[in-house]
């Protein structure tokens, strides 16, 4: 089993930058994607950017040069810069066996969520 901690979300004027990270405890290593997501207001949840064991990455094309995904030991980051009011959500990490999957049911062990508010 793995388990995702998600922290460093915040309030952030438009154009500003917030970096989040995501702490894995558990058998993370069997995984081969980490991922990012984020769930607005009565919206679906939706992809934004994975990372593979290899360190291969992919994103959104919202989000696409401006934000970043690493990942560091056990420990996955989502570096977001340039952001927007259309970012404002609550993001999540969970893990996948799959690479280039953007399907949430590809993913599994979501963290709490972390929320992320961006002003105009």
């Amino acid at each position: 089993q793995v388990r995702l901690v998600e922290s460093g979300g915040g309030l952030v004027q438009a154009g500003g930058s917030l970096s989040l990270s995501c702490a894995a405890s558990g058998r993370i290593h069997t995984y081969y994607t980490r991922g990012w997501f984020r769930q607005a207001p009565g919206k679906e949840r939706e992809f934004v950017a994975a990372i593979s064991l290899v360190g291969a990455t992919n994103y959104a094309d919202s989000v696409k040069g401006r934000f970043t995904i690493s990942r560091e030991d056990d420990t996955l980051y989502l570096q977001m810069s340039d952001l927007k009011p259309e970012d404002t959500a609550t993001y999540y990490c969970a893990v996948s066996e799959y690479w280039n999957s953007k399907d949430t049911t590809d993913f599994g062990s979501w963290g709490q969520g972390t929320q992320v508010t961006v002003s105009s």
